[in-house]
């Protein structure tokens, strides 16, 4: 891989947008080696999955507008087709993904973050959709997940006017669950950077959600998505069929029965996946 870094650390796996010196833009090579990692993810032992840019300017400024600038109208759908593909499969991966966000995510970085289950950033992070301002539309899923996750009258406001929003706005709209600062010492000097801290903060989300039974969390995963794709009546039988689906299963005998168990001193064993 020349733009991708994969790194397994137990049970959570932290993928690198390696590209820096285009501030990690997404070319059709990033693209493919995005999707090919993404395959080669062992799903047996990985729980969550991390999703990050390399170098401190920028999570994914976008797609690349070099590749993009010459494009015909049939290459511009293939090339949106390639990127919606790739996003695609992160939002439906199995296992939890996030998006741990530094500096710009702009365009296609914006929609590669949209598609993760969740999102945190450091303070200096910047999301927005400014196609319309290069004469284009978002076209890496821009259009309906920002609409789906802030609503539609604020997706419309930041892809009509091509504006960026900081790390506090994107907060206050619920595009990113959580923001990290800089931590300071007693005479504010810089112990670790924004970004440090919210890189250890992603770590330490992604290994909590991967202590939990990883069947189930993948089964909820699963009824979120497809439920919120679904009216009430059709997504309380999605619930219901996957909240079966975990009984039987080891981790769901050892888990209750340890919850049952009266024998307050016993340490609670790592679930098996089975």
């Amino acid at each position: 891989m020349d733009y991708i870094l994969y790194e397994q650390n137990g049970n959570v796996a932290t993928i690198t947008i390696n590209r820096e010196k285009a501030l990690n833009a997404l070319n059709s090579q990033v693209l493919d080696e995005l999707n090919a990692t993404l395959d080669a993810v062992d799903l047996a032992t990985v729980r969550c999955l991390v999703i990050t840019g390399a170098g401190s300017k920028s999570f994914v400024a976008g797609a690349d507008i070099g590749e993009m600038s010459s494009l015909t109208k049939a290459e511009g759908e293939a090339f949106g087709k390639k990127g919606n593909d790739v996003f695609r499969k992160i939002e439906t991966f199995p296992i939890p993904v996030i998006a741990a966000v530094n500096g710009f995510a702009l365009g296609g970085g914006c929609e590669i973050s949209m598609s993760c289950d969740i999102r945190i950033c450091s303070d200096n992070a910047v999301f927005g959709q400014p196609e319309v301002g290069l004469g284009i539309t978002p076209g890496f899923g821009g259009t309906q997940r920002l609409a789906r996750l802030v609503g539609a009258g604020m997706a419309k406001q930041m892809i009509y006017t091509a504006r960026n929003i900081k790390a506090a706005d994107a907060y206050r709209i619920g595009l990113v669950n959580e923001v990290y600062s800089a931590e300071v010492d007693a005479d504010g000097n810089v112990v670790k950077s924004a970004q440090e801290v919210m890189l250890a903060a992603a770590q330490k989300l992604a290994a909590t959600i991967a202590k939990n039974a990883p069947i189930a969390v993948r089964n909820c995963k699963k009824a979120i998505n497809e439920g919120l794709d679904a009216d009430m009546d059709q997504a309380v039988v999605i619930e219901e069929k996957l909240f079966g689906d975990c009984f039987e299963t080891e981790d769901q005998k050892y888990g209750m029965a340890f919850f049952l168990d009266k024998n307050k001193e016993k340490v609670k064993e790592p679930f098996k996946n089975c």
